[in-house]
């Protein structure tokens, strides 16, 4: 049986740990369940991730760390050229899959965005001049917002709209709950006892991709004040404790 958990609200804000999801993690392992991570942040690379949940205290390997980077990457044939708008993680993801990352104005195949703090003005539009002569637009996730500890801020589906609006084109949304997204976790995964996630319209609709019962933690985006909220959750709890606290008994 697998749990499949998101990373920001769930097991951490900005790489705080939010309180008991390190044991949480631990309990559910003691119990026979895998935990993998599914993360919709693409900026960082999985050696990232590996170094901030072990900062957690949570043991991690990189083959139970799934990211919309990964996601996006699978669109794309081996061998082919993509501008990027992101942040290494998902220039990682793209070297490992053999696509040959290159400037918006070089004429690639796709342009992959993500969420950066790291933006210009030229890279933009040359993105979306790419983008309107027929490069394949495909974003990473579509996520507006991103939880922190003081609140949300903008997230990869901001970058994604601006490039949207100044290109004309509807992108193709690799990340959770995309279709890619679900096929990267049934090649890799398999079978999903619980999707666990702070919000309803990507760790929500993704556990109808991938069959499994919805958790909802209100440590991240999603609040009291938001509820209820569609897809309904099987689970509520305020952190992933509470939430594994119902599933096995206190």
């Amino acid at each position: 049986m697998t749990w499949l958990l998101d990373l920001d609200g769930v097991v951490w804000l900005s790489g705080r740990p939010i309180a008991g999801s390190a044991r949480a993690i631990e309990r559910l392992r003691d119990s026979g369940r895998r935990v993998v991570f599914f993360t919709n942040n693409s900026g960082p690379t999985i050696a990232d991730h590996l170094a901030v949940l072990a900062q957690a205290g949570v043991n991690a390997t990189a083959d139970e760390i799934l990211t919309s980077s990964q996601a996006a990457a699978s669109l794309l044939d081996p061998g082919t050229s993509a501008a990027v708008i992101g942040g290494p993680g998902v220039r990682e993801a793209l070297a490992v899959r053999g696509v040959e990352v290159v400037l918006a104005t070089s004429g690639p195949a796709a342009v992959v965005v993500g969420r950066t703090t790291e933006l210009s003005y030229e890279d933009l539009s040359a993105a979306a001049t790419a983008i309107r002569r027929g490069a394949r637009f495909i974003a990473t996730n579509s996520d507006a917002t991103m939880p922190t500890p003081d609140g949300p801020v903008p997230g990869a589906g901001a970058i994604m709209a601006f490039l949207s609006v100044a290109s004309g084109v509807e992108p193709i949304v690799a990340g959770k709950p995309g279709v890619a997204a679900g096929q990267l976790v049934a090649d890799r995964v398999g079978q999903v006892e619980v999707s666990v996630g702070d919000r309803a319209d990507t760790d929500g609709l993704f556990s109808q991709v991938t069959k499994s019962r919805f958790a909802l933690v209100l440590s991240g985006v999603t609040t009291d004040d938001d509820l209820p909220v569609k897809p309904a959750p099987d689970f509520v709890g305020e952190t992933l404790m509470d939430i594994v606290d119902q599933a096995l008994g206190t």
